[in-house]
C-alpha cells in the first residue's frame, strides 16, 4: 500500500468518530459545484459529478444541500466562483507533494499553502516539479477476512485491474479509470467485503521517512489537507506503520 494511501486508512479509522464533518461538508460541495458547472448537472453524463455525490452520500450529506450544489454548479442558483488549481512542492526528506485546490482567490491560497510549507520544512516547487511521478488510477482496499485470494485475483483480472498486492490485512488493487466502475460494481458482491474505493493518483516511486523527519512530514500534510481550499493531498512517502499510528493518535 502506498504510504499517503496506509496514512489515509489509518487516519479514517481515526477520525470516524471525530466532528469534521462541517469541514467535510464544505469541501464535499466545492467539488459537487464545481464538477456540475464544468460537466453539467447530469449524474450519467457526469462521472466526476457522480462520483463527488458518491463520496457526499458516503459522508452522510442531506440529499436537499447535494441538491443546492448541484444547482449552484449549473446556474440556478447564485454562489461564488471557484477555480480548480494544483500546486506542487516537497515535504522534509525530498518526498513529492502534489495539491489539488478549488479557490476563489489563488493569490491568498498560494501564501498559505507556501506558509504551511515553510512551518514544516518543505517548499512549494514549480508546474511539472513532481506531477509526473503520480498517474490517476482506480484504488481499492479489500478485507482479506473471508476472501479466498486466487478467487478475488481472478474477479479481479476479468473487470480490468492492474495490479493487487497485500497489506496486512487488506488486499490492494488498482486498475485504469475507465475500469473504475465496473471493478467496483465486481468487489461490492459478496463474500468481497470492499472497504475503500476511489479515483486517486498513485505514486512511480516513494520516498522511505522515518523519525522526526516522518513527523514533521505528517505534520504538514495534515495542515494542508486541513485548509479549507484543499480538495485532495497526494505524496509518494513511505513511513513505518508504527508512526503512522502515532501520530494519528496525537492529530
Amino acid at each position: 500500500m502506498s504510504g499517503h494511501s496506509k496514512w489515509a486508512t489509518t487516519k479514517h479509522k481515526k477520525a470516524a468518530v471525530d466532528a469534521k464533518r462541517g469541514k467535510l461538508f464544505t469541501k464535499l460541495i466545492r467539488e459537487i459545484t464545481v464538477a456540475a458547472k464544468s460537466g453539467g448537472g447530469s449524474i450519467e453524463a457526469n462521472p466526476r459529478l457522480r462520483l463527488a455525490i458518491q463520496k457526499a452520500r458516503e459522508a452522510n450529506m442531506p440529499h436537499d444541500t447535494v441538491e443546492r450544489a448541484i444547482k449552484k454548479g449549473t446556474g440556478e442558483l447564485g454562489g461564488e466562483s471557484f477555480e480548480a488549481v494544483t500546486y506542487e512542492g516537497y515535504g522534509p526528506g525530498g518526498v513529492a507533494v502534489l495539491i489539488e485546490v478549488l479557490t476563489d482567490n489563488k493569490n491568498r491560497t498560494s501564501s498559505e499553502l507556501r506558509s504551511l510549507f515553510d512551518k514544516r520544512g518543505g517548499n512549494l516547487a514549480g508546474a511539472g516539479s513532481v506531477s509526473w511521478i503520480f498517474k490517476r488510477k482506480g484504488y481499492f482496499l479489500v478485507e482479506k477476512q473471508g476472501v479466498n485470494e486466487e478467487e478475488l485475483l481472478t474477479v479481479t483480472l476479468e473487470h480490468g485491474a492492474e495490479d493487487m498486492k497485500t497489506e496486512g490485512n487488506l488486499f490492494e488493487i488498482t486498475s485504469d479509470v475507465k475500469d473504475f466502475e465496473r471493478l467496483k460494481t465486481a468487489l461490492q458482491r459478496p463474500p468481497f467485503k470492499l472497504q475503500t474505493s476511489e479515483i486517486t493518483l498513485v505514486p512511480s516511486t516513494s520516498v522511505k521517512v522515518a523519525g522526526e523527519q516522518a513527523k514533521h512530514l505528517l505534520q504538514l500534510i495534515e495542515s494542508l489537507e486541513e485548509h479549507d481550499d484543499v480538495q485532495n493531498v497526494y505524496a509518494n512517502f513511505d513511513i513505518p506503520e508504527e508512526i503512522l499510528q502515532a501520530v494519528a493518535k496525537e492529530s
